[in-house]
């Protein structure tokens, strides 16, 4: 019972988080979705209120589920550490997500010179429930499925493949499970991509994998040498500082 005691209360930590992310993920749904694409998904769901209630349920289910076995898994591969703020960690944190959201936000400019419908769905992103789906989904619940869980997992499989009888887990095994699950964070985009522009080019698919792909190898990097704290704070600091700029430009 000790050896789950402290994944289970992180998991359970996680739950009324999950909550609130999940009803305003869904809300921000109905915000960037056209007309009939809601009208589909309604269709399909039933009302608005059945919408949000499932989308917390399910959100509520991811966090339980990685986050118990993310923890234990994280813990087994060195991956887990303790939750605590440093100064220096804090700072380059803090500085790398500048930076990340400066860039995250020239895609409105860049991309969406190129792509319809990137302009138009960004604009209409730029709201109270797209602010908190983005920092409370994004930057908790992906983390915490996406680096936590996954990450975490491709690690313990390879160690456990190709490091037998070895003492320490070499480097080159958190950089490969990091590349696998920033791939995997950016293909996890698709869905929601191809409903948005309701088809999937060459161009959105580059988008897609070089945005997510970049910006999630990094904050796989920032877990892997600091914590999962830190890569939630850049996931989270990223949306804010873009969605601030294109409030500010837009």
């Amino acid at each position: 019972m000790s050896k789950i005691k402290k994944p289970l209360l992180f998991a359970l930590a996680l739950v009324p988080i999950a909550i609130v992310a999940g009803i305003f993920t869904a809300f921000y749904q109905i915000d960037i979705y056209d007309g009939e694409i809601m009208d589909e998904i309604l269709a399909q769901i039933g009302s608005i209120e059945l919408l949000v209630a499932v989308t917390a349920i399910q959100t509520v289910g991811y966090a339980v589920f990685c986050g118990f076995f993310g923890y234990i898994l994280a813990d087994k591969t060195g991956l887990w550490k303790k939750i605590r703020f440093e100064k220096k960690p804090l700072i380059i944190t803090l500085g790398v997500s500048l930076i990340l959201g400066i860039i995250f936000s020239l895609d409105y400019w860049t991309f969406g010179s190129i792509i319809d419908g990137i302009q138009e769905s960004t604009a209409s992103g730029l709201s109270f429930s797209a602010m908190m789906a983005s920092v409370l989904y994004g930057g908790v619940i992906e983390e915490v499925m996406l680096r936590l869980f996954f990450m975490s997992l491709l690690v313990f499989i390879i160690s456990r493949i190709f490091c037998k009888g070895k003492e320490r887990i070499p480097r080159i095994v958190y950089l490969v499970a990091n590349i696998i699950s920033a791939v995997l964070f950016a293909a996890a985009h698709l869905p929601a991509t191809a409903m948005l522009f309701e088809k999937l080019t060459f161009p959105i698919l580059f988008r897609c994998f070089l945005i997510n792909g970049g910006f999630g190898f990094v904050f796989g990097e920032l877990y892997r040498r600091y914590g999962l704290m830190y890569s939630v704070i850049s996931h989270a600091m990223c949306h804010i500082v873009c969605k601030i700029i294109l409030m500010i430009f837009v």
